[in-house]
């Protein structure tokens, strides 16, 4: 996050209002005191007033968004704006990731109702006004394909279509059930790459894979899964439920996947 100071004024409010005549909707607790030559004391007693007039939102501790007046009823201005700099303050790697990636990529068939970002460790839900970012753990995050989308304060790092499906599928109990996921990948395989596809397949954990070569299949997308499933082949799959934890009695198996249906899919 950058650290300089539009102005010299030692007034919270016209740091604030600086900050957004610049473009950016966010700063932290050290760098506001800093620039302002006050006391912790003195910055939280002003910042507390002006989150009780809705003009700061406060996600997590010493970390403070700009809410411009057209934000003023949600209570903040969208996760979007400020998701780059929070995680870059905390510290932490991150993409968002699942629903939210995939309405960005423009395939999901309702508006997320909550704001999902995958990182490395365990953090707590952070709240903006009415938004919840929540948090999901992925150790290899650092393996995880990404693009840079722009905001209206900068960038922030999605993960790609064909990431997103498998992400999907690994997490599904975030995106409802299963047959929620089934119908985002639905949405989502107009914006997947065969080849990307198939390559970022091999970042992902086997049962994965196949339960997701599975679902694009089911809905007739064997274009897109054809070099994944050679790919697929050289790993050796062993047989999979498609829903796991779910009793297997009497479920079919789809060869090409091996993947026994053990849950309907509409």
């Amino acid at each position: 996050m950058k650290r300089t100071c539009p102005s010299n004024s030692r007034s919270v409010p016209r740091f604030v209002d600086d900050l957004q005549s610049r473009g950016r909707y966010s700063f932290v607790r050290d760098e506001a005191r800093h620039s302002l030559a006050i006391s912790n004391l003195a910055l939280q007693a002003s910042a507390r007033r002006l989150i009780k007039n809705a003009r700061l939102a406060t996600p997590r501790r010493g970390f403070y968004v700009v809410v411009p007046l057209e934000y003023r009823s949600a209570g903040s201005p969208p996760p979007a704006w400020f998701v780059d700099d929070l995680m870059r303050a905390s510290g932490h790697p991150y993409y968002v990731a699942l629903l939210c990636a995939a309405a960005l990529h423009g395939a999901a068939p309702q508006q997320p109702q909550e704001f999902q970002v995958m990182t490395n460790l365990p953090q707590r839900p952070a709240r903006a006004g009415r938004s919840v970012l929540r948090f999901f753990v992925k150790r290899d995050l650092a393996k995880t394909p990404v693009q840079i989308m722009k905001t209206e304060t900068g960038g922030m790092r999605v993960s790609t279509p064909e990431a997103t499906a498998f992400d999907l599928v690994h997490y599904a109990e975030a995106a409802g059930h299963l047959g929620n996921v089934a119908v985002v990948l639905e949405a989502l395989a107009g914006r997947l790459d065969a080849k990307k596809l198939a390559a970022a397949s091999d970042l992902f954990e086997l049962p994965v894979v196949q339960r997701t070569g599975y679902l694009l299949d089911r809905f007739g997308h064997r274009n897109l899964t054809t070099p994944m499933r050679q790919r697929c082949r050289r790993r050796s799959p062993r047989q999979v439920l498609l829903r796991a934890g779910r009793p297997d009695a009497g479920a079919r198996l789809d060869k090409n996947w091996d993947v026994l249906l053990n849950a309907q899919i509409e």
